[in-house]
């Protein structure tokens, strides 16, 4: 275990932790029930991921030949709803439901709907997903009416051919398709781009065009060094500032104080009107500002995606009808939320920062 965040710090000790502990539970009550990391950062946003499986096998996500997880190790959608209620009595005011596919998940909507009921009585104010798109004709409509007013949808190339090669299996035209769909349904969609160096780098002015002109921002992703995959990550590291610098030489880029509650950093294009983001985890890490833990689809709670310590919320939730002891295994592990991560990409680290596959952990 890393502590606060930095190689070569020791674990907490007990006596620490309960100080921790009790710090938070202070808090807490100072912040009616918010949760608030050792760091002073209130978690209010919380990113559950449904199922490990998906329908794309992403080359910079995933092995192409994955061993899924069985079923029987998954949180049932009941379950995975009363996990979800735990943390919006601890403050969480945003949920985002991730994969995987979300979408593959058997029974989904029935997650959605019971979830999007939270916004109505005002204990949630945003439910959102994000999606490789290629079930949103389907559910775009029900999405809507369940509450979901934001999509993400992960689009790395306008070029069929590369798109089927990147994602080894998807069709471009089916993840358009669906875009269409939630739009007319009435859903905000953002463009999700993993900026790869000599595979979409010289089309990402095009990109830009497209999604301005169908009314949707766009935000750039820097690869990260999640799982082991086929092939070198340091051929795919594209930094995001080289690709700042080459849009500031085409577009006038201003600096705008828009925020969507996650850690992208957005400008607004002068030329097109929309807005574009950037998440920097390698070239300018966004921890300090970090409102964020993540929950998988077996239960274990991340309390940073570059980091391994994690806390297991599966048997706590099963031990008992009540949730108490769900309650305090959260406010543990919020006492380990570290400072930052350690993610680096570099031709001396053969190896991932970290072992699991970003398909696991949740987009």
């Amino acid at each position: 275990m890393r502590r606060n965040g930095f190689r070569g710090k020791q674990p907490w000790s007990d006596e620490e932790r309960t100080i921790v502990l009790q710090r938070l539970t202070d808090n807490a009550e100072a912040t009616n029930g918010s949760l608030v990391d050792p760091f002073g950062r209130a978690i209010s946003y919380l990113r559950v991921s449904v199922t490990d499986r998906c329908d794309f096998r992403c080359v910079y996500c995933m092995s192409e030949h994955m061993t899924f997880l069985p079923r029987k190790e998954l949180l049932t959608i009941e379950e995975l709803e009363r996990l979800c209620r735990a943390f919006l009595r601890k403050g969480v005011r945003k949920l985002r439901i991730t994969g995987g596919e979300p979408l593959v998940r058997r029974n989904i909507m029935q997650l959605f709907e019971t979830l999007g009921s939270h916004i109505g009585t005002g204990e949630l104010d945003e439910l959102t997903l994000t999606t490789n798109g290629s079930q949103l004709e389907r559910y775009a409509a029900g999405l809507h009416d369940a509450g979901v007013r934001r999509v993400n949808v992960s689009v790395d190339t306008l070029d069929p051919d590369k798109f089927k090669a990147i994602t080894r299996r998807g069709d471009l035209g089916i993840v358009l398709t669906g875009i269409r769909a939630a739009q007319k349904a009435g859903l905000a969609i953002k463009i999700n781009a993993v900026a790869l160096k000599g595979v979409n780098e010289h089309e990402i002015s095009d990109m830009i065009r497209f999604a301005h002109g169908e009314g949707m921002d766009i935000t750039f992703i820097e690869t990260m060094p999640l799982g082991e995959i086929e092939g070198d990550r340091t051929d795919q590291y594209l930094p995001l500032s080289e690709v700042r610098r080459q849009l500031g030489e085409e577009f006038t880029l201003e600096k705008i104080p828009h925020k969507t509650g996650g850690p992208a950093r957005y400008v607004r294009l002068s030329e097109t009107g929309g807005r574009v983001g950037f998440i920097t985890p390698m070239s300018h890490n966004f921890c300090e500002s970090c409102n964020r833990v993540r929950v998988t689809c077996t239960g274990t709670l991340y309390m940073c995606l570059g980091q391994e310590d994690a806390a297991d919320l599966r048997a706590p939730l099963r031990a008992s009808e009540g949730d108490e002891l769900l309650s305090r295994a959260i406010d543990e592990a919020i006492t380990r939320k570290p400072k930052g991560h350690d993610f680096v990409i570099d031709r001396a680290t053969q190896q991932p920062s970290v072992s699991r596959h970003m398909s696991v952990t949740g987009g």
